[in-house]
C-alpha cells in the first residue's frame, strides 16, 4: 500500500524527471482540472470549491506518507501537492486558456512563494508540503478570474 501512496505522490512517476520535476508533475492535473471545467455548469462553483478542498485534503497524507518513505523535508519528487491543487485555479471558469493561465500562474506562484507563501516553508510534514502550493492556487484562481472578468 505505501509503494501505492508512493506512486500517486510522485505523479505515475512525472515526479522523477530530471527536469523540472515540480512543473512536469503538474501537468498530471491537467486532466483533473479539465474535468473540474466540464463539470461547472452542472454543479456550480461551490461544488467544484468542495471537490477542490477534497482533493486538497487527500494530498495532504499522500504527501506526508511519501516524505516519510523518501526522506528530506519537501522531496522535489513528491508532486501530488502540485496537481492535486491544480484544479483550483479553474474553479468558476470554463474557457480553456483559463486552464493554461491557471497552469502557468499556478507554477509562478509555487516557485517564486511571494508573501505569505514564504513564511509557510518552515511546516513539516504533508500539510506543510501542501499549503504553499494550496496558496499558489488561490492566488492563480484570484488572477484567472480577473483576467477571465476582462474577456
Amino acid at each position: 500500500m505505501k509503494n501505492f501512496i508512493k506512486w500517486i505522490a510522485v505523479g505515475f512517476g512525472t515526479g522523477w524527471s530530471p527536469i523540472m520535476p515540480g512543473t512536469v508533475g503538474t501537468l498530471v492535473g491537467l486532466p483533473l482540472a479539465w474535468g473540474l471545467m466540464l463539470l461547472y455548469p452542472d454543479i456550480g462553483w461551490s461544488m467544484q470549491s468542495v471537490i477542490c478542498l477534497v482533493l486538497t485534503l487527500v494530498a495532504i497524507p499522500i504527501c506526508g506518507v511519501a516524505e516519510k518513505m523518501i526522506g528530506g523535508k519537501d522531496p522535489g519528487c513528491i508532486v501530488a501537492d502540485e496537481y492535486l491543487t491544480l484544479p483550483i485555479t479553474v474553479i468558476g471558469l470554463t474557457s480553456p486558456w483559463a486552464l493554461l493561465s491557471g497552469f502557468i500562474l499556478h507554477r509562478i506562484f509555487d516557485i517564486t512563494k511571494p508573501p505569505p507563501i514564504k513564511q509557510l516553508q518552515h511546516i513539516h510534514g504533508g500539510f506543510g508540503i501542501v499549503i504553499d502550493d494550496f496558496l499558489a492556487a488561490l492566488i492563480a484562481l484570484g488572477i484567472n478570474h480577473i483576467i477571465f472578468a476582462w474577456i
